[in-house]
C-alpha cells in the first residue's frame, strides 16, 4: 500500500503542468506522508473550466468505527466512499512526481520509487472531503500493474493518463469509474531512490 509519495516541484511549475490557478499556494516540493499538506487540484465544480491549486492533509476521517485517517480508496462500493465519488466536485488530482512501495521480509524491506516515464509530474485519481476543519485528500488504488506486482502485489495507485484528467473531475461517476485501472507498467520506471 502507497504510504509515501514525492512532488518535487514548486506550486508555480505544477498549476503549469495541470492548467491551474496556484494562487498562494506555498508548496516548494517534498514528501508527502499520511498527515502532512500537499496540493491537490480541484475543479471550479461549473464543468471544470477552471482548476485550483488547493492545500489539503493526506488522510480523510475514518469510517465511525475507524480511528485512524484513510489515505488510500480500493472498494469503490463501499457506502462510505460512493457518495464521494458519485459528486464529481470531491474528485480531485493528486500531483506527484514518485511514489514508493517496499518489498522483502520484515526487517529486511526495501524501498522503491516508481515515476512516469514520460511525465515529470503526473496525476493520481484522488477523493477530497472536509468534516469540520480536516480537509483532507485520499487516493485511489487499484490492482498493481506487472512491473509494481514484482514489489507489490497488493496494489498501486490509479495513475491518471493526462487526457483524463477532465474526465475524472468532471464526468458521472460511471464514466469516471472506467478510469480506476492500473497504469501500462512499460511506462513506468523504479529505481532505489527518487527520480
Amino acid at each position: 500500500m502507497t504510504n509515501l509519495y514525492r512532488l518535487d516541484a514548486p506550486a508555480g511549475a505544477i498549476a503549469v503542468a495541470f492548467d491551474a490557478e496556484a494562487g498562494d499556494d506555498p508548496w516548494t516540493g517534498d514528501y508527502v506522508a499520511p498527515g502532512r499538506p500537499a496540493p491537490v487540484i480541484v475543479s471550479d465544480g461549473r464543468g471544470g473550466s477552471r482548476r485550483f491549486l488547493r492545500p489539503r492533509l493526506w488522510g480523510v476521517p475514518p469510517p465511525p468505527q475507524g480511528t485512524r485517517p484513510v489515505t488510500t480508496v480500493r472498494n469503490l462500493q463501499s457506502p462510505f466512499w460512493i457518495g464521494t465519488l458519485r459528486h464529481p466536485e470531491l474528485r480531485c488530482l493528486v500531483p506527484a512526481t514518485a511514489f514508493a512501495e517496499w518489498s522483502g521480509a520484515q526487517g529486511a524491506k526495501r524501498q522503491h520509487w516508481f515515476s512516469v516515464a514520460s511525465r515529470p509530474i503526473f496525476a493520481f485519481a484522488g477523493i477530497q472531503r472536509q468534516i469540520e476543519d480536516w480537509p483532507g485528500f485520499a487516493i485511489l488504488t487499484t490492482d498493481p500493474n506487472r512491473l509494481v506486482a514484482h514489489y507489490q502485489p497488493k496494489a498501486m495507485p490509479v495513475i491518471l493518463q493526462a487526457e483524463d484528467h477532465d474526465r475524472w473531475l468532471t464526468a458521472d461517476w460511471r464514466e469516471a469509474a472506467a478510469l480506476v485501472a492500473a497504469y501500462p507498467g512499460q511506462s513506468m520506471t523504479v529505481g532505489d531512490a527518487p527520480p
